[in-house]
């Protein structure tokens, strides 16, 4: 595959000892291994495996090594997962209108806003939610602002698009015709 993306030829004249292949093999063994760093990658391979790699150079060495080769990691992953438009990723997102201490008293958006949860933030919100499907290549393919619960958006969303549509775990419902009300309407 290396050879397919740098069309037969090697990025680097000259410069640190370590192949590029070497440095990509790091690279992506380290972000498994949890380091996601260019300096955590390095010390990681300089006390485990520096018998692997005996010319695994200074940190600045290889960190200019890594930065050079984003040209490549690239078109790595344009390689492995083309942009074709066939793949699209779909995420909500919360818009608060207020602070939720205002929440109750907000009367600019009380017919279109509502209280729901944010559980990446952990915490309530008093507005809507966003919704957005985008393909690989980071077009916007469609998006919603709507104030009820995502996976009741999913149906909609899908019907303007063609293909394989990803969304985290917040779009998985056990009853798929049942609706879904996450987000209250007044507060208790």
């Amino acid at each position: 595959m290396m050879g397919a993306v740098t069309f037969g030829g090697r990025l680097r004249q000259r410069g640190p000892e370590l192949s590029d292949v070497e440095v990509l093999t790091m690279e992506i063994f380290g972000e498994q291994q949890g380091c996601h760093d260019d300096a955590s990658i390095h010390r990681y391979f300089a006390g485990h495996w520096r018998h692997f790699f005996p010319k695994l150079g200074s940190y600045q060495a290889f960190a200019r090594q890594c930065a050079a080769l984003s040209v490549i990691k690239q078109r790595i992953l344009v390689h492995l997962f083309p942009a074709n438009g066939d793949i699209h990723l779909l995420d909500g997102f919360p818009i608060p209108v207020c602070r939720n201490c205002r929440g109750t008293r907000c009367r600019t958006f009380r017919d279109v806003a509502a209280w729901g949860y944010c559980a990446t933030k952990q915490e309530y919100f008093y507005g809507l939610r966003g919704h957005l499907v985008i393909t690989l290549a980071g077009t916007v393919v469609a998006f919603t602002v709507a104030k009820i619960d995502e996976r009741d958006v999913v149906p909609n969303l899908y019907g303007t698009i063609r293909g394989l549509l990803i969304g985290d775990k917040g779009f998985i419902s056990g009853d798929s015709s049942q609706p879904r009300r996450s987000m209250r309407s007044q507060v208790s």
